[in-house]
C-alpha cells in the first residue's frame, strides 16, 4: 500500500480563521480523501503556530500569560475544521511539549554538525514578519510584506549556514521540475536564488528581548526563531526521528499560500539537507482569493466568512465552488453571484437534474431497482468509454493539484449523461414496450452516475455519500472498497436488482431573482437606517443627549494588534501606528499618543479603534481610523479588550 502525507501551514494565532485558511485546509482535506479513494494510507496534518514577538507582547498587554492567549485562538481553528467537513489526522501546536523537545533535538544535531554558529549581526527587523531583512530584500527601504520601515537592530545571535546549501538547492530544483508547483513559483524561487539577496539565516532571539519561544539546547540565553521552530512541525508531529509515523509517511507534500513561499521553498529544504534528512516531495502553492479583484478587507466590508457561506449555500456546494473556481496557483475572485451561478449550472442543472430524472424514471419503469442490461449499442459503448476517460483524467489532474480541470473533466461525463438521456429517450422506449433496450439505457446511466458519485467524495463528502446511498450503495466511512483506478477500468460495479431511491433533490436551484431583490433592497434599508439615526441625533452638536441603537450600530469598532509604531515625522505628539485588524495588511492610524506612550510600548498591544471614519490627512500622512482612549488627570490610556480576542473582532 502506498502512503500519502499532506500538510497545511500551521496557522499563526494572531487572527481568527478566514476564507484563506478555509480554502487551504479544504484543499488539503480533499487531497487526503482523494488519495484514500486511490486505496492509499494517508496522513493529513494541520495546526497552529504559537511563538514569537507578537504573541508575547499581545499577551502581556492583555494581562494574561502567552499560553492562555494562544490557547484561546488555537481553539477557534480546531472548532472550525469539523464544521467545514475537514477530517485531519493530526493537529500540532508549537507549544506542545513533544514538539519543543524534537525542535531542540534538531537544533542540537545541526549545531553539532557545524552548521549553526554564533555571530554579531545588524539587520532591519520587521516586527510584523518577526524576521530580519537584508538591504537587498527591502523595497524602497520598507518591509516588502507590510510596507513599513523596519527597525535596525544590532545584536549577537545564532545563525544557520543556509548559504552553504543554496547552490545545492538551486541544482535540486532545476533537476526536479515538479518539486515546487505550479511552475511560476518554481521560477520565482530560482530568481531568489540567483539574486544574491539570500544569506545565512538568523535563527535565535536573545531572551533579553524575547522569552516566549523554544530555548536553544546549546545556549539557555536564547530562544529559537519562530520560523525555524514552526517549519519543524511537519516532522515533529510524525515523531521524528524514530517514530512509526515518521518512517511511514516522510517525505510528504506541503500545501501553502504564495505569501509564505520563501520559508517553505528556501529555509525548509536547506534545514532538512543540513540535518541529513530527505526533503519533501512537493511544495504545492496556491494564490489569493480576491473580492471584486481586491484583497479582502474588513474595512471594505468584503471579507468572506466560511461559516456564513456554509449556512447560506450548504457545505458541499461551498467546498465544490472553492475547488472548481480557483485554478490552483492563480488568484481567484470570490463573489456570491459567481457561487450561485456555479451552483445552479453545475450542481442543480447538471448533476442534480441527472439524478432527479434517472431515479424518477427508474422508479416508474423498474420499481426503483437496477435493471439487467442487454447488449450494449455503440451509443452505450461511447458512454462507457467516456466514463473511463473522464475518471482517468480526473484522477491524473486532481492528483497533480489541477482541481478545477479535474472537476471539469468529470463534468464532461455528467453533461454527456444528460445528453444521453435526451438522445435515448427512455420514455419513448417505455411507450414502445422495448423493455430490454430500456433496461440497458437505465443501467448505463445508473452505473455511470455511481462513478461520478465515487469521484466526488474527495470534494463533497456528504453529498457523495447521499448520492451513493440513493444508488443503493452503503459507503460507510469511506466511498469505495476498490481504488478509483480499478473503478475506471470496469463498468460492472452496480449490481442488477439493487434497490435505488425513488427520487433525488439534493441540489435545488437557487432563486437568483430573490437574491437580486434582497441585494437591491439592502442599500435602501441602509439609507432608511441612516435617516432614522439622523432624526434621533441631538439637535445641537456638542450638547449631550441620547442616541438611537441604530446610531450605535453604525459605529464599526474592532480590536486589532499594533504591529509597528513610530513617531510622526512631521508632528511631535502624534504616533504613526500599523494595526492588524485581520484585513490582509495592517491599517495605518495616526494617534496623539506620543506624550503618553513610547512607540515600542504599543507594539504587540491589542487596541480598540473606530474603523469607519472618513480617511483624514494629518501633516502629510493619511489616518484610516481612530484609536479609542480613556483620559484621567491628563493621562491617556488606550482601550484594550479585557482578554485576548482575534484581530478584527467587532466590539458590540
Amino acid at each position: 500500500m502506498k502512503n500519502f502525507y499532506i500538510t497545511t501551514p500551521i496557522y499563526y494565532v494572531n487572527a481568527k480563521p478566514h476564507l484563506g485558511h478555509a480554502y487551504t485546509t479544504i484543499v488539503a482535506d480533499s487531497l487526503s480523501r482523494f488519495h484514500k479513494t486511490l486505496g492509499e494510507n494517508t496522513m493529513f496534518l494541520t495546526g497552529t503556530d504559537e511563538h514569537g514577538d507578537k504573541i508575547v507582547k499581545a499577551a502581556e498587554k492583555q494581562g494574561v500569560s502567552p499560553k492562555e492567549f494562544v490557547d484561546g485562538i488555537s481553539a477557534l481553528f480546531q472548532k472550525l475544521w469539523p464544521q467545514l467537513g475537514i477530517e485531519n489526522d493530526g493537529f500540532v501546536r508549537t507549544t506542545d511539549e513533544d514538539h519543543k523537545a524534537r525542535v531542540q533535538r534538531f537544533l542540537q544535531q545541526v549545531y553539532d554538525a557545524g552548521d549553526i554558529y554564533f555571530g554579531e549581526f545588524g539587520g532591519h527587523y520587521c516586527y510584523g514578519c518577526e524576521r530580519f531583512y537584508t538591504e537587498k530584500e527591502l523595497e524602497n527601504g520598507l518591509c516588502p510584506q507590510h510596507l513599513t520601515k523596519p527597525e535596525f537592530i544590532s545584536e549577537k545571535n545564532y545563525f544557520f549556514r543556509m548559504s552553504k546549501y543554496l547552490p545545492w538547492l538551486r541544482e535540486y530544483i532545476e533537476s526536479h521540475p515538479d518539486f515546487i508547483r505550479p511552475e511560476r513559483y518554481r521560477n520565482e524561487v530560482l530568481s531568489m536564488l540567483e539574486s544574491g539577496a539570500l544569506e545565512d539565516l538568523c535563527i535565535s532571539r536573545p531572551k533579553s528581548r524575547l522569552t516566549w519561544g523554544i530555548e536553544l539546547p546549546f545556549d539557555k540565553d536564547y530562544v529559537c526563531y519562530v520560523w525555524f521552530d514552526a517549519l519543524l512541525n511537519y516532522i515533529s508531529a510524525l515523531g521524528w526521528p524514530d517514530g512509526e509515523k515518521y518512517t511511514t509517511f516522510w517525505p510528504g507534500e506541503h500545501l501553502v499560500a504564495k505569501d509564505i513561499l520563501k520559508p517553505h521553498a528556501v529555509f525548509w529544504p536547506t534545514m532538512l539537507k543540513a540535518a541529513g534528512l530527505p526533503v519533501y516531495q512537493h511544495l504545492n502553492v496556491h494564490g489569493y482569493w480576491l473580492v471584486r479583484d481586491t484583497k479582502m478587507s474588513k474595512s471594505l466590508g468584503n471579507v468572506v466568512e466560511p461559516l456564513e457561506m456554509r449556512q447560506k449555500y450548504g457545505l458541499d456546494a461551498f467546498r465544490y465552488f472553492l475547488l472548481r473556481e480557483m485554478h490552483f496557483g492563480s488568484d481567484a475572485s470570490f463573489s456570491e453571484e459567481g457561487m450561485v451561478t456555479r451552483i445552479n449550472a453545475d450542481l442543480a442543472n447538471d448533476l442534480g437534474n441527472l439524478f432527479s430524472r434517472v431515479l424518477s424514471m427508474t422508479a416508474k419503469y423498474f420499481d426503483s431497482k437496477v435493471p439487467q442490461p442487454g447488449d450494449f449499442s455503440e451509443d452505450d459503448k461511447a458512454i462507457i468509454e467516456l466514463c473511463a476517460t473522464a475518471m482517468t483524467n480526473y484522477i491524473q489532474l486532481f492528483g497533480n493539484t489541477q482541481f478545477a480541470q479535474g472537476l471539469d473533466s468529470l463534468w464532461d461525463l455528467v453533461r454527456a449523461l444528460n445528453k444521453y438521456v435526451d438522445s435515448q429517450a427512455p420514455w419513448t422506449l417505455f411507450k414502445q414496450g422495448d423493455s430490454v433496450r430500456l433496461g440497458t439505457v437505465m443501467y448505463v446511466l445508473l452505473s455511470a452516475m455511481r462513478k461520478v458519485a465515487l469521484c466526488l467524495w474527495a470534494v463533497m463528502p456528504d453529498a457523495s455519500r447521499t448520492l451513493l446511498e440513493q444508488l443503493g450503495q452503503q459507503p460507510g466511512d469511506g466511498p469505495v472498497t476498490t481504488a478509483l483506478e480499478a473503478e475506471a477500468a470496469t463498468f460492472d460495479g452496480l449490481l442488477p436488482g439493487t434497490e435505488v431511491a425513488a427520487s433525488s433533490n439534493l441540489f435545488p436551484r437557487i432563486d437568483v431573482k430573490a437574491l437580486q431583490q434582497e441585494a437591491q433592497a439592502a442599500p435602501k434599508a441602509r439609507k432608511e437606517k441612516k435617516q432614522e439615526a439622523a432624526k434621533a441625533a441631538p439637535a445641537e452638536a456638542g450638547q449631550g443627549g441620547e442616541i438611537s441603537f441604530d446610531q450605535f450600530k453604525a459605529v464599526q469598532m474592532c480590536a486589532g494588534t499594533v504591529v509597528a509604531a513610530e513617531k510622526h515625522p512631521n508632528a511631535d505628539r502624534i504616533l504613526r501606528l500599523e494595526i492588524d485588524f485581520d484585513e490582509g495588511q495592517p491599517r495605518q492610524i495616526l494617534s496623539g499618543l506620543a506624550d503618553h506612550y513610547k512607540p515600542e510600548e504599543l507594539v504587540g498591544k491589542q487596541v480598540i479603534a473606530v474603523l469607519n471614519l472618513p480617511p483624514r490627512k494629518i501633516r502629510g500622512l493619511m489616518s484610516n481610523g481612530m484609536v479609542l482612549t480613556a483620559e484621567k488627570d491628563g493621562k491617556l490610556s488606550v482601550l484594550t479588550p479585557a482578554a485576548p480576542v482575534p484581530n478584527g473582532s467587532q466590539i458590540a
